[in-house]
């Protein structure tokens, strides 16, 4: 790790950071202001692959995963209204989402760099977001899973409502589950737009 890898490093903790702070706010019903920031994780990642490959991008993904990993550490020692803001449950799915989603995102972008410029981003980041939202929402609120934290009530995640308020009936953490997936999908195609003036500057060569 040089120093040019420097800034990605601190970008990307600065989202883990933030998006573990903005989590804890409500916007309307299904989404928290955290779900807006998260998925610049997967700017910085393509950013850093493309412009210095697919090694130092691993490196920042580490990063935001130990940085991510304190995080959980912290709110679990922080009582809110209902108990820890962080559960075992919450830190688990968390901490899994993350690394999986982002180093399979550095793969297959690694796979498809050679082919148009917006291919591997969007690629990348359309299969990681998906994976990363499965995992996450799954080990975090699915009562299939009680038995991961047998004293973390999570009942109230399984509440049959309609999907998104007005489709067919589904868990509520399905639709919060669903909502975050949009918002993560239409980021990646508004992505592309500074991936691209990012990494033109990045690589530009100096007069």
């Amino acid at each position: 790790m040089n120093r040019s890898h420097l800034p990605g490093i601190v970008a990307m903790a600065a989202v883990v950071v933030a998006s573990n702070i903005l989590v804890q706010f409500l916007f309307g019903q299904w989404l928290t202001w955290g779900a807006f920031t998260y998925p610049i994780a997967f700017l910085i990642t393509d950013v850093m692959n493309r412009v210095y490959g697919a090694g130092p991008a691993r490196r920042v993904v580490f990063v935001g995963f130990v940085v991510g990993v304190v995080c959980s550490l912290i709110g679990t020692q922080i009582m809110g209204e209902f108990g820890p803001l962080v559960t075992l449950r919450i830190a688990l799915g968390s901490g899994l989402a993350f690394l999986t989603a982002q180093l399979l995102d550095v793969s297959i972008f690694a796979a498809l760099r050679s082919g148009k410029w917006w291919r591997a981003p969007l690629a990348s980041t359309l299969v990681g977001s998906s994976v990363d939202t499965v995992i996450f929402f799954t080990i975090a609120f699915s009562g299939a899973l009680t038995w991961i934290e047998p004293a973390n009530d999570v009942s109230w995640a399984g509440e049959m409502l309609p999907l998104l308020g007005a489709g067919p009936m589904a868990p509520l953490w399905v639709s919060l589950a669903l909502a975050d997936w949009l918002v993560k999908l239409s980021l990646a195609l508004l992505a592309l737009v500074p991936f691209r003036m990012i990494v033109t500057h990045l690589t530009a060569k100096p007069a």
